[in-house]
């Protein structure tokens, strides 16, 4: 789905700070109170300057039912106002604000995620994604599932173990022998293979046309934004590629990946970027992840997200021109979303 009905652009982007733990409540007030408050200092707006609020978290994560709700907490409940929420990260949420500002039914949105990753068993409770007669009793985690797609690659030669280390060292900073080197703990994916438990929120502000430009000095312009789903059988699909990725980035840029400065990608494992970047077809000249991407901080429910809000914000700072951001959600790339932004004069 390309945008051609509308101009929206993201203007604002703020997120809190990547830890691995916070000592605040689970429904991400603490976090999210910090956001708003930057966004609205930035773009000089107000709570009531925002026509449509949509939100993604998890009440598994959060522990408490209606977590979005208490969440709400952080922004104000007066004046009332257009409110909705997705189970899932909040890239999803921003698609589904994104089609409300298509629709005209609002000029501006807020888009927040949030996850205190620390509250709980991360890695088991991200299982619960998984088919619950079949495959969530054997009590399989996140990394399990994680461990079974990056060997399924290595035995079919589509990447090795040099080439997930060679992801890391460039995110790090690290020697990729050093890495090598390293024991195993999920065989096999060592340590810094894998995204860390990151408690964090983070805040989009979407526009339509001239309130973009008012708003923002060089807005990032979504040109384009789709997602599509694998199914959730992990035995019933080729683990070593991503046929939804691919099919979302062909649906936004009808198969020409060039002429993207940068790619802000999802991976929450180092072999899961390898699997993106042949899925999307980014070539040698597009910077992955200048942010750093999840395995530098991942935030549940947030981080994919900050990849789009990572992505808006350079081209908002005039260090890119145009940009492609993932967001992905269940296991094994099940899910995947892809959006383009791009400045103009």
């Amino acid at each position: 789905m390309s945008n051609t009905a509308t101009d929206i652009a993201v203007v604002g982007f703020a997120h809190a700070p990547h830890v691995p733990e916070t000592f605040g409540t689970t429904n991400g007030v603490e976090m999210l109170a910090p956001c708003f408050r930057e966004l609205e200092q930035k773009l000089g707006v107000g709570v009531a300057d925002i026509d449509f609020w949509c939100s993604g978290s998890s009440d598994y994560l959060a522990g408490r039912a209606f977590s979005f709700i208490s969440a709400i907490d952080s922004i104000g409940a007066v004046p009332p106002i257009n409110e909705s929420h997705v189970e899932m990260d909040a890239a999803w949420a921003l698609y589904e604000a994104w089609v409300k500002l298509r629709s005209g039914q609002a000029k501006t949105a807020l888009v927040y995620g949030f996850g205190k990753s620390s509250a709980g068993t991360l890695r088991q409770i991200l299982g619960l994604q998984t088919d619950p007669y079949l495959v969530a009793p054997l009590g399989v985690d996140s990394l399990s599932m994680a461990g079974l797609q990056a060997r399924a690659g290595l035995d079919a030669g589509r990447w090795t173990e040099a080439d997930m280390a060679a992801v890391a060292a460039r995110t790090t900073g690290g020697d990729i022998d050093k890495l090598l080197a390293a024991p195993k703990i999920n065989d096999p994916l060592r340590a810094h293979d894998i995204a860390p438990i990151t408690d964090g929120a983070a805040a989009i502000v979407l526009a339509v046309g001239d309130r973009a430009r008012e708003l923002c000095e060089r807005p990032a312009w979504l040109t384009g934004m789709a997602h599509y789903i694998d199914s959730p059988v992990l035995g019933a699909r080729d683990l070593t590629v991503s046929e939804s990725a691919a099919k979302a980035a062909n649906a936004v840029t009808g198969g020409d990946t060039s002429g993207f400065d940068i790619a802000e990608l999802h991976a929450q494992f180092t072999h899961e970027e390898l699997i993106l970047k042949q899925a999307i077809g980014l070539n040698g000249d597009t910077r992955i992840n200048p942010s750093g991407g999840a395995l530098s901080g991942n935030p549940m429910f947030a981080a994919g997200l900050e990849r789009i809000g990572f992505a808006a914000r350079e081209i908002i700072n005039g260090t890119a021109n145009r940009a492609l951001a993932h967001a992905a959600s269940g296991p094994a790339l099940q899910q995947n979303l892809v959006a383009t932004l791009e400045a103009r004069s």
